[in-house]
């Protein structure tokens, strides 16, 4: 978890820095931290739309320049021909309901994280999907 919380600090969001690791048989296959896609000006440098039209915490998810740290982990994989089938997702916030559709999708079966996330549907469907969830 130490890692995942120094690739947090990469993050460019003004809100709130989110760092992921994904593990697979104690081997680090990709790392993601929230920010603009790449290329693109950060969140650091223009602002916060999110926070200049004063959307709360865990609502309108599109409506924001930055990726989440676990999309671009999952993204990450894909660039460098990685399976993160079977793997474990550290993360230092509990993963929204898009990033949890995505880790579904891309077989993550367990997820540890460090603080909450005020998303009650992203519980709901990472318990329906079977994945194993601890919190530290």
């Amino acid at each position: 978890m130490a890692i995942t919380h120094m690739v947090a600090q990469r993050s460019t969001c003004l809100r709130r820095r989110v760092g992921a690791v994904v593990i697979l048989e104690r081997r680090i296959l990709t790392t993601g931290y929230n920010g603009a896609p790449t290329g693109l000006k950060h969140c650091l440098d223009i602002g916060c739309l999110r926070e200049e039209q004063g959307i709360p915490s865990g609502e309108r998810h599109e409506l924001c320049r930055g990726l989440h740290a676990e999309q671009n982990a999952i993204i990450q994989a894909a660039l460098s021909g990685v399976s993160i089938k079977d793997g474990t997702l550290y993360t230092t916030h509990f993963p929204c309901v898009l990033c949890a559709k995505m880790l579904i999708n891309a077989g993550i079966k367990r997820i540890v994280f460090s603080h909450s996330y005020p998303d009650p549907l992203s519980h709901e469907l990472l318990a329906e999907a079977g994945l194993v969830i601890a919190g530290i």
